[in-house]
């Protein structure tokens, strides 16, 4: 028995017919080719498979394919703009060298953008507690709460930019408007 899907994911709109037993990480990654979301327990207690369903994370080995019928997907893939310019969260995490292996990193950039939607400053407590569900095995977690701190920095910054001092900032930088 299939059931038929459809779903939005990273702003393409799929209809798919899967077994209703089918994780939303696997339809992800094996129906769509969205390998950035990648499998690592199988058992919703690393947060490596974390995307966002409908504005919020999830463990995408813990929902099923058709528990986000009608539903939209956000994926890491999806994050950066058409143009490659990367979302703050993944240039933090670039630039504060929040990774090792990189395995958990898709899952830590997608659980930290919810953390942020929630508490668009918080302390390292706070960026600990809101990653507590997403395991990394190579570092000691600073360099983490570090890129996340610096994007909520970054996030803050955007919102308070407006086409004016955008301008101001090129011109002051010799950028050019």
């Amino acid at each position: 028995m299939h059931m038929r899907i459809t779903v939005t994911v990273d702003g393409t709109t799929y209809t798919d017919d899967v077994e209703p037993r089918l994780l939303l990480v696997h339809y992800l990654r094996e129906r769509l080719g969205k390998v950035g979301t990648v499998v690592g327990c199988d058992t919703s207690n690393c947060g490596a498979c974390t995307v966002h369903l409908n504005g919020y994370s999830v463990k995408s080995c813990s929902v099923l394919a058709v528990q986000a019928d009608g539903g939209d997907v956000m994926t890491i893939e999806g994050l950066s703009r058409d143009d490659g310019t990367l979302h703050p969260v993944q240039e933090a995490f670039r630039d504060n060298h929040a990774l090792q292996c990189g395995f958990c990193t898709p899952g830590m950039i997608m659980q930290a953008i919810d953390l942020l939607s929630e508490n668009p400053d918080p302390d390292d407590e706070a960026v600990r507690h809101g990653l507590e569900g997403n395991l990394c095995r190579c570092t000691g977690y600073q360099n983490i709460v570090r890129a996340v701190q610096d994007a909520a920095q970054r996030l803050r910054a955007t919102a308070t930019d407006t086409p004016e001092t955008v301008a101001a900032k090129a011109d002051t930088a010799g950028g050019v408007r």
